[in-house]
Parts: C-alpha cells; structure tokens; sequence
C-alpha cells in the first residue's frame, strides 16, 4: 500500500513537471505574438459582453426566461462560460491534434516516456482563457452572492465544478480516440462546441423531444445547468450523486475508447 501511493505521488510529481514545461512553452509561443494575442481577447470579451447583452434585453421583454429573473439566468450563463473556459485552457491541444495524426508526430509522442494521451490532452494550455478564468470567478462569485445562498448549496456548486469538468474531459478524449479512427477531429470539436452552446441558458428553456435530449442524452443540462440548479436550490443534493455517477461511467467508457482507437493507429512509418 504504501509502495502505491509513493508511486502515485512520484507520478504527479513527474507530470505536474511535465506539465508545468509544456505550458511555459505553450505561453511564450503566444506572447511571441502579440497583436494576435490582443485580438483574440478582445474577441472573447466582446462576445461575452454581447451575450450577456442578450440575456439583459430578453429579460426586460419577458420578465422571466424559464421561470428565472436576470440575476439567475445570468447565473447560468457564468457557471456555463466558467466550465467552458476552464476545460478550453486545459484541453487545447486538442484543437492541433489533427496535424499530430497525419503528419506522423503522433509517432515521436508514442515513444516518449510519459502517458501519450496525457501530452495530447494536457500538453497545450490557453494564455488567453486563463487571463479570462479569475475575472469569470470573480463575477460567479458575485453573482451567486446576490442569491444568497446556503453554505451545503456553496459546497456542492464546487463539487459539481468538478463533476462537469470530469465530464467536459471524457467528451475531449472522445474526440481525440474519433481524431484517430477518422482523422475528423476538426468537425467533431465543432459540433461539440456548437451542441455545448446550448448549456449558456438553462436547459428549462428548451421543449421535448429538446429538453429531454439535452438532460439525459447529450448531458449539456447536468454538465452546465446543474450546478446552477443546485446552488439555487431547486434541485436537492442527491443530483449531485447523479452527476458524479454519469461524470465518471462517461470518463471509463472515453478511458476505453482511447485505447481501443490507439489499437487501431497506423503509424506514420510503417
């Protein structure tokens, strides 16, 4: 047992490193580039400002959008972009792990010492969403602080934080083990980021056959609307229960399908 754990802790400790490195890089490669640094910023914010624009003006025509006032609704828009931005900084390697694939470098990452598909997940963060990531806190915290919410609702918010974010990493891997076997990992990053759009607003707003899709098929409603829900206290903690289950079955099942799809990888050389 104890032998375990010192391995466990000599493997984070070996990553952590690794990982540390790799982002170094990843940030000098962007501050290298200023002016397009700048832009894209400017693009995040902006389309933050315009969203939440949105929100405002739909609220002051109808009062209320799925039963929820503006500082609620607004509430689910930061839990979504918070869960959004935190697995963008973490996973966007992803996004270039296509031109790994056909090119052949995906061969160099295989035979390196370290767990392949922790370099092709980890091994790019975001400057620009980590810039965007306290500021994001700041205002979920100020916003739910206008909800006046109960200390166990505080907890399990944090805890289902973390639930989705589990989940959010199961549908990367998924895209990097298809990014294999098709070599269409571009569309499919796509129509995972066009599908998660739809968690900005509480899934409430959506009608069946929509509503039941996006609540217990797609998993958008339990990844962005829950720890919402939660928080405010319309659902009971036992959901909580619920997101872990579905959070770690989804992160087995895209475990396994990573190894299946590396099974069938046709290296570059051979």
């Amino acid at each position: 047992m104890v032998l375990m754990v010192n391995k466990i802790l000599k493997d984070i400790k070996y990553y952590s490193k690794i990982w540390f490195i790799m982002s170094k890089n990843s940030f000098l490669v962007v501050m290298s580039q200023g002016y397009i640094f700048s832009m894209f910023l400017l693009g995040k914010i902006l389309r933050f400002s315009f969203f939440l624009t949105f929100i405002y003006f739909l609220i002051t025509g109808s009062k209320t959008v799925a039963g929820y006032n503006f500082t609620q609704t607004t509430f689910f828009f930061l839990t979504f972009n918070l869960i959004d931005v935190i697995s963008q900084f973490l996973f966007r390697e992803v996004y270039r792990f296509r031109s790994l694939v056909v090119s052949g470098d995906l061969d160099l990452i295989l035979s390196k010492p370290m767990s392949p598909l922790f370099r092709v997940l980890l091994g790019g963060v975001d400057l620009i969403d980590l810039i965007t990531i306290p500021p994001l806190i700041v205002a979920v915290w100020y916003v739910g602080f206008l909800l006046s919410p109960g200390f166990p609702q505080v907890v399990f918010y944090i805890l289902l934080i973390f639930s989705s974010l589990i989940l959010t990493t199961s549908f990367h891997i998924f895209v990097l083990s298809m990014g294999i076997l098709t070599l269409e990992i571009d569309h499919t990053i796509m129509i995972y980021r066009d599908l998660i759009k739809l968690g900005s607003l509480p899934v409430d707003v959506y009608k069946n056959p929509l509503n039941f899709i996006l609540s217990y098929i797609i998993p958008i409603g339990i990844m962005f609307s829950l720890p919402a829900k939660v928080f405010m206290g319309v659902l009971s903690f036992k959901w909580m229960i619920v997101s872990f289950a579905f959070s770690i079955t989804a992160l087995y099942v895209s475990f396994r399908f990573w190894k299946t799809a590396l099974k069938s990888y046709t290296s570059a050389s051979s």
